[in-house]
């Protein structure tokens, strides 16, 4: 079955982009007409193709006379409010973008998912839960390898807790989880190919399960659970064997098409990130408005394995279709950037929490957010995230997510402790003197001259910093003038000074 979330996220490929939408985006789309002003009999279709119709207005009219959900319409201009007033979805679809090309995609996507009889899909995963469940008698529930549900039969006479909360959660309880875990049933799935029977457990709500690996090859792609109180006959654990490899097809069928969407979207992101004189056009195809976006840095790891979990975070964040999605993203290198419409950080931090709630416990999150930029200053937002998520590795509270207008000043200093590990910092001059005074003296005088800078010259400030008498500080910087000329009566100079020590110290 295909939905108006599922066409809109297709379609953002092509050139078109959502202008309204007062429908839901679940609702499903099974027909497709295309507008025949030659035609006496109505149409009726759930997807309308708006062929040679200029006006947005004319064109809603003729799809909710034709009961449709969605409308096409061709145009390089937004319609005004007062033109798709009505109950129908307006999809603009890119003067540039042919009717044959639209055309295509849209009879293929709608048709190829269009429901059977029974109400089911012809390629739908829930149908072969379905077709499954009436072979085995029972209740049967298709997983991923992080235990969430990808599909489950209707099928639920008596069905136990732990089988409702699972439906109902999306993933399988961790208490069950970790009981599965304690009993070896996944230490199983990862090593064999045969059905396994998972005994009761009355504590849990948990009645009798079997459960099989689904593979590609070698590569686990999830697992197939059947509800039972006792092991199921030979006749149908072949059955269930045998599906295994059904299910395996489906999974990598769903699986290609999604990995092809990943790296379209992958590609047009990274052209953003990079520059191009496109890209008006590359938003365009990426479904993403005209304004001001952030770019997110991310990365994840599970304890000292730098970037182990990082295919789940990209995966979770380019779930989803349409406008259920807010960002784009790509995984480059080491790290997943997104594009984010909107200038807000609190919408960004919100989207990063969303990411880190969604990846299992063990998973540290670290995140840095650029500065809002227009289209063409997408590269430098880029450099900016990057930036941000550096400082994960100097500040104290490295979960803390950095945004750039917040941290310029960290990020300031980073850049020249940069420039300096370069070999770029004075070797000689006032603080460098200092500091070879007090390495020969056990003097402290890059303390006190710190000090005194950084409380503008307040003496009374700079002794309470350091735990020692006013005169004391007015004694060492008359001692330092002796080491070296601090010239402190001019301004240029103690700016410099102030900025060698920031550089120079790694806990700033």
């Amino acid at each position: 079955m295909v939905t108006l979330d599922r066409l809109v996220n297709v379609l953002g490929g092509y050139g078109a982009r959502l202008c309204c939408c007062p429908v839901a985006r679940e609702v499903a789309l099974r027909d497709v007409v295309m507008d025949d002003p030659a035609d006496p009999r109505g149409l009726r279709g759930d997807v309308y193709l708006a062929v040679g119709v200029e006006s947005v207005r004319e064109a809603v009219e003729r799809a909710t006379a034709a009961r449709a959900s969605v409308v096409l319409v061709r145009g390089a201009t937004p319609p005004g409010p007062d033109e798709i007033a009505g109950r129908v979805a307006v999809l603009l679809v890119d003067p540039e973008v042919s009717w044959g090309q639209l055309a295509g995609v849209v009879y293929g996507l709608v048709l190829e998912g269009r429901e059977t009889e029974s109400g089911r899909g012809p390629t739908d995963l829930f149908a072969l839960a379905d077709s499954l469940a009436d072979a085995l008698g029972s209740a049967v529930t298709i997983e991923d390898q992080l235990s969430r549900v990808l599909a489950y039969s209707s099928r639920q006479q008596g069905a136990d807790r732990v089988r409702l909360e699972t439906i109902l959660g999306r993933r399988v309880p961790d208490q069950v989880r970790e009981l599965f875990e304690r009993r070896g049933v996944f230490a199983h799935l990862a090593q064999s190919d045969e059905p396994l029977f998972v005994e009761a457990d009355p504590e849990h709500g948990l009645t009798g399960r079997m459960v099989v690996a689904v593979r590609a090859g070698r590569e686990s792609l999830g697992s197939i659970w059947v509800e039972c109180e006792e092991p199921l006959s030979d006749v149908r654990r072949t059955v269930l064997h045998d599906s295994s490899r059904t299910v395996g097809l489906h999974l990598l069928r769903s699986r290609a098409s999604a990995d092809l969407e990943r790296q379209v979207e992958s590609d047009l992101v990274i052209r953003l990130l990079e520059g191009t004189p496109d890209a008006a056009a590359v938003l365009s195809r990426l479904g993403l408005p005209p304004g001001r976006f952030r770019v997110v840095a991310l990365q994840a790891h599970i304890a000292d394995e730098r970037h182990a979990a990082l295919l789940l975070a990209f995966e979770r964040a380019t779930t989803g279709f349409g406008w259920s999605r807010p960002g784009r993203s790509t995984l480059f290198s080491n790290t997943v950037y997104t594009v984010l419409p909107g200038e807000d950080v609190a919408t960004a931090r919100a989207w990063i929490d969303g990411i880190r709630d969604a990846l299992p416990a063990q998973v540290t999150v670290a995140a840095g957010i650029g500065a809002p930029a227009s289209t063409a200053e997408l590269p430098a937002s880029r450099r900016e995230s990057d930036e941000c998520l550096a400082l994960h590795d100097v500040r104290p509270d490295p979960g803390a997510t950095v945004a750039y207008d917040e941290s310029w000043d960290d990020i300031l200093i980073l850049r020249l402790r940069a420039a300096a590990a370069a070999g770029r910092a004075p070797a000689r001059g006032p603080i460098a003197d200092l500091a070879r005074h007090d390495a020969a003296n056990s003097t402290s005088y890059v303390a006190t001259l710190r000090a005194w800078l950084e409380t503008q010259g307040d003496l009374t400030e700079a002794a309470e910093r350091l735990g020692v008498h006013p005169n004391t500080i007015r004694y060492r910087l008359r001692k330092m003038a002796d080491v070296t000329p601090l010239r402190l009566d001019l301004p240029a100079k103690r700016l410099a000074m102030i900025i060698e020590l920031a550089v120079a110290d790694p806990q700033d």
